[in-house]
């Protein structure tokens, strides 16, 4: 269940399947993909049935969506928050930098749902917003910059040079 591409891809549309009920299990729609998005790239969770982030760990809410340096450089601050949402938060925003000097975090990759989520809660748990009702899939699977994944989470995507590199 591994597809290797031959390069990256600037944005990729991620169609959530409806078995995953909230973002805490569709993130996979992210995560399988990140590996292959371009730097400055995006991955777009597309999930109109989906109109909750999390409901067993409602820390999420508190914390947001951030990269790793993000928690580690101030770990006093986050050390209290269980280390498994911690995880999920920072598998749903992927590689970044966080300089607590200017408290400026660097994303790799932006993170948009086109989901049931109001736009104001994803901004506010650090995610983009996309109406789903503005989501032409068929537009999309034209644009030779973005890559439609149908069934996201099932499928871990690589790039072939990073094989080689290994």
């Amino acid at each position: 269940h591994v597809t290797y591409l031959d390069s990256p891809v600037r944005r990729v549309l991620s169609i959530v399947p409806e078995m995953y009920d909230e973002i805490w299990t569709a993130a996979k729609g992210f995560y399988k993909v990140e590996p292959v998005v371009a730097d400055g790239g995006e991955v777009i969770l597309y999930a109109p049935h989906i109109t909750e982030i999390a409901s067993s760990h409602r820390e999420i809410y508190d914390i947001g969506y951030h990269c790793r340096d993000y928690f580690v450089k101030q770990w006093n601050r986050f050390s209290h928050i269980h280390w498994g949402v911690l995880a999920h938060s920072t598998h749903l925003r992927g590689a970044g930098t966080y300089n607590p000097a200017t408290a400026d975090e660097h994303l790799r990759v932006r993170v948009t749902l086109a989901t049931g989520i109001p736009e104001d809660m994803c901004r506010s748990v650090n995610l983009g917003y996309l109406d789903p009702a503005t989501v032409d899939v068929n537009a999309f699977t034209a644009d030779p910059d973005t890559m439609v994944v149908p069934r996201a989470g099932e499928i871990l995507f690589r790039l072939k040079r990073s094989m080689e590199e290994d």
